[in-house]
């Protein structure tokens, strides 16, 4: 089923339960949360071609509002609370963008938000409508006034390989596979689901035949190529027939798997911690609303010589354990001014 279908089939669930917009939805619920791609889809069905010439730009924000109300199935407020975000039940902000200098007033960009972006042409129709995480949306900031990120150092190890911890987290523990589940029937960027998520200890058996790969090297200043590079093969050392990369977070999200390639010790994080307990913005898996630290990270160490990557080290761990091997730097960078010129291609 695709995103619009499934989509769809929540906004009937969401009409028919009388649900508001301020009423808590927990994450991954597979009757009443939208996937940010399945909002995205519904979105895009309902509001484009909508008009909003002649609108001030409060009316319009106003107006906006109010069509992603109808488009969820949601009953129109009798007036919207100045609550943060505006759409708290499934946990979103609208903005309604004809420029590509975007804003957010008066408050911190929540990393955990999700931000739904319409994008209007000169004539005020809607074109396209982008939803985005905060994390995502962090990553585009190319003024540097918007800097939040985590770090950690890496010290190799003599031994070239290294599990971590042998066990996943609890709260995974009742939805994986057997060890011999073969994945060349599934897709690396499918939603995971119950009885098709390898255990940790046979992704470190899968994977551990990648040390020793040599790779071309995209460049020094191609280094989201090369880990792309390095992410097919993961993708085909773990049994999928193709490699597939959707962008998002975790790399190969039917297993729960964070990619990082580490040719120098700092290991960026970006903007949540891996041992973090906040919710991933997925379906829920077998009932049990998956966080941050039930992903899996899979980090490979190695070096750049004559023009090709070579991997001389694996480690792999839960996001629980991650600082158990991975020394965490101290605090974060910071900066408040929220401006971030989206890029050309954003809505593409």
């Amino acid at each position: 089923m695709n995103s619009l279908a499934s989509g769809l089939i929540k906004v009937a669930n969401i009409r028919a339960s009388g649900l508001s917009i301020y009423d808590e939805i927990s994450i991954g619920d597979v009757n009443l949360w939208l996937t940010s791609d399945e909002l995205s889809s519904v979105l895009n069905e309902s509001l484009r071609g909508v008009s909003f010439c002649g609108l001030a730009i409060r009316s319009r924000s106003k107006r906006a509002k109010e069509l992603v109300c109808s488009a969820l199935g949601y009953p129109l407020p009798a007036s919207f609370k100045k609550c943060q975000p505006r759409f708290s039940g499934q946990f979103f902000d609208t903005y309604v963008q004809k420029a590509n200098n975007f804003q957010v007033w008066n408050e911190e960009l929540d990393i955990e938000r999700r931000y739904v972006i319409i994008r209007t042409d000169e004539n005020d129709i809607v074109t396209k409508v982008k939803v985005i995480s905060g994390s995502d949306l962090s990553i585009l900031d190319t003024t540097g006034t918007l800097t939040q990120k985590y770090q950690a150092r890496l010290v190799p190890s003599d031994a070239p390989l290294d599990l971590v911890t042998d066990y996943d987290t609890d709260n995974l523990t009742g939805l994986l596979a057997d060890r011999s589940l073969e994945l060349a029937s599934y897709s690396p960027i499918s939603q995971p689901q119950k009885g098709q998520l390898l255990p940790i200890e046979e992704c470190f058996s899968r994977l551990q035949s990648l040390i020793g790969l040599s790779f071309l090297d995209a460049g020094a200043d191609q280094e989201r190529n090369r880990g792309a590079a390095l992410h097919e093969h993961v993708c085909h050392a773990l049994g999928y027939l193709d490699y597939r990369d959707n962008g998002k977070f975790p790399d190969v999200r039917h297993q729960l798997l964070e990619v990082k390639l580490q040719t120098s010790p700092t290991i960026d994080l970006g903007l949540v911690c891996p041992d973090s307990e906040a919710l991933l913005d997925i379906e829920q898996i077998g009932e049990h609303q998956i966080r941050h630290c039930d992903v899996r990270y899979v980090v490979f160490y190695g070096y750049i010589d004559k023009g090709s990557v070579h991997l001389t080290n694996l480690y792999l761990t839960t996001g629980e354990k991650f600082f158990t091997r991975f020394v965490q730097f101290g605090g974060k960078v910071l900066n408040r001014k929220i401006q971030i010129p989206l890029p050309r291609d954003f809505f593409n």
